[in-house]
């Protein structure tokens, strides 16, 4: 059976979602080890990972700190949109995504992933990074002209940018995330298929059924696409320990129930999955009413990683 791995993803410690600094790309590799993690997934956004602000220098001395600590780079992550309306943005967004595969070219890391859309973070308005809104649909919804036109702009855009990937001999990883792709692994699935490129595979990840949690739903996912998964995420924003020290998992913030980790991981390991766990906190920190510190981001990383482990412990 292949052996299940813990990364951290970078935007964790971006500074948008916690009340203090960004670390660095070197310092999130220094993080990742001090608490536990096997690698580091690094999501290309400001100010810690855009492509527009790392050197060619910056990328040689990340990647030695990253072979020197042995802490791989087993990711790069993307904030793309191949959806928009305008023919300009769909085309900014092109000239975006190959800096991105530069990126990864650089740093020798094969695997980039990709939304299908993305709404965007506000970083500028609030005391605290956002996300802007967007409609987050249910599993099943009425298809309209409008619907079906950002569909055919994602297919049309993954594959265009697939093919320069493979020229680069990297993989693309499109996530289950909305907006366009509803609730589940059905869409992604789906528009997997319509890519119809060899170097497409899937990022699927269980928070994002939001209530579809059952054992039955959660492993028939997994079951479906158990060929094309090479990556996960899971959330740090959840969790937290009771008086006897054990660590729990409290309602997701997204439909107020419990992810079922433990069906999605088993169903993993049934399908021989070998890949990353990626732990993200994404959300913002808040303590008693207040935006907490970067201290809060790593008593959740601690406890999410420690309930992690031990489903993977315990299903194998």
């Amino acid at each position: 059976m292949n052996e299940m791995k813990f990364a951290l993803l970078s935007v964790t410690y971006s500074g948008l979602f916690y009340a203090g600094k960004p670390l660095s790309l070197e310092e999130q590799i220094y993080k990742a080890k001090e608490l536990g993690f096997d690698a580091l997934a690094i999501e290309t956004k400001r100010p810690v990972a855009s492509p527009l602000d790392l050197t060619k220098a910056d990328r040689t001395r990340i990647s030695q700190i990253s072979k020197d600590h042995n802490i791989p780079i087993c990711a790069i992550e993307s904030l793309s949109n191949f959806t928009g309306r305008c023919m300009e943005e769909r085309e900014n967004n092109f000239a975006m995504m190959r800096l991105v595969l530069q990126l990864a070219s650089d740093l020798n890391v094969n695997l980039v992933k990709v939304f299908a859309a993305w709404p965007g973070i506000i970083n500028d308005e609030h005391e605290i990074a956002i996300y802007a809104p967007y409609e987050r649909g249910s599993h099943y919804k009425r298809l309209y002209p409008e619907a079906l036109r950002k569909w055919k702009h994602a297919v049309q855009g993954i594959r265009a940018l697939a093919d320069e990937a493979a020229d680069l001999g990297i993989t693309l990883a499109l996530q289950n995330h909305a907006p366009v792709l509803t609730p589940g692994y059905e869409d992604a699935l789906s528009m997997l298929r319509e890519i119809d490129r060899k170097n497409v595979k899937l990022c699927l990840d269980v928070p994002l059924f939001y209530d579809r949690q059952s054992d039955e739903y959660v492993k028939e996912s997994v079951n479906k696409t158990a060929a094309h998964i090479v990556m996960t995420h899971y959330g740090a924003w959840n969790f937290s320990q009771a008086d006897n020290g054990e660590v729990i998992q409290d309602p997701a913030p997204s439909f107020g129930g419990q992810i079922n980790y433990k069906a999605f991981i088993e169903a993993l390991q049934e399908n021989n999955y070998g890949g990353y766990l990626i732990s993200e906190y994404c959300l913002p920190q808040v303590k008693n009413h207040e935006i907490a510190g970067i201290e809060e981001v790593d008593i959740a990383n601690k406890q999410a990683l420690q309930y992690m482990k031990k489903i993977v412990a315990g299903t194998r």
